[in-house]
């Protein structure tokens, strides 16, 4: 059977980022993509106009239906856009029989944000415990920790309150720092870095949707979790450097790039 892998997002009309960049992923990995609907934008490369947000039962209706008929293998989340929405994610996380990558999206690529500032402490103290792992950058690792990140030992330092906050294993991603970026998972027991060349261009619009994709993707294929993000991070790499160069803003990255 075609392993199966569950987006809870929100919709980017661009398919630069959200949900439709969650399902291109997932079917560029070779996963069968499903998509609950967490709120809409009206959006492009250059601005984000309007955020509507779902209502928290319609979301529950939603991932109750897939789960009653295609359960996945693996899912994530992205942009949940308010505190009902994270706590009802969170209740529904904790009868999960398979692993959840929380991605927790804060702001958007323009700087608007998704999700209110009252709503991080939900997502710290009901959905992060329910994570597998969780993909925060610099600024939201900062947001849900308190710590601020200046440089490698920071962020050293902000992957391990993550995980004491109740996240099995923590991807902090690096691209916010100097230098060529360095990713920081650790699993609960042993630390990877994952490191790839920085990239000159704007066109990087929905870059953390993709890689977490790509590596609830990976663990939906069976990858361990250090393959699924090395993997991950190889492709997220290319799709950057090969990105189609679309748009007047910060364009999206290339979906179709070989994965490597």
């Amino acid at each position: 059977m075609t392993p199966v892998a569950l987006t809870i997002a929100g919709s980017d009309p661009t398919g630069g980022a959200g949900l439709q960049a969650d399902l291109k992923t997932f079917h560029q990995f070779g996963v069968y993509g499903e998509a609950v609907a967490t709120l809409i934008t009206v959006q492009n490369s250059v601005r984000v106009s309007r955020v509507e947000v779902l209502a928290a039962g319609l979301v529950r209706q939603q991932i109750e239906a897939v789960l009653e008929d295609m359960l996945p293998a693996a899912a994530k989340t992205g942009a949940l856009g308010s505190a009902a929405i994270v706590r009802t994610v969170a209740q529904a996380a904790g009868h999960f029989k398979f692993p959840l990558v929380v991605d927790p999206v804060i702001v958007s690529t323009q700087g608007t944000p998704l999700l209110p500032l009252k709503a991080v402490r939900w997502l710290a103290e009901e959905l992060i415990p329910s994570a597998a792992l969780i993909t925060p950058n610099v600024p939201e690792a900062t947001a849900l920790t308190g710590i601020v990140i200046h440089d490698l030992e920071d962020a050293r330092r902000a992957t391990l309150r993550l995980h004491e906050m109740g996240a099995r294993a923590v991807l902090l991603k690096g691209g916010h720092l100097p230098g060529d970026p360095v990713d920081l998972l650790f699993d609960g027991s042993a630390w990877h870095e994952f490191v790839a060349p920085r990239i000159s261009t704007p066109h990087t619009h929905g870059t953390g949707c993709a890689y977490s994709a790509a590596i609830t993707a990976g663990l939906a294929l069976g990858l361990t979790l250090p393959e699924a993000v090395a993997r991950a991070k190889r492709w997220i790499a290319e799709a950057i450097r090969t990105n189609p160069g679309l748009g007047h803003g910060a364009g999206p990255i290339n979906h179709h790039a070989a994965i490597l």
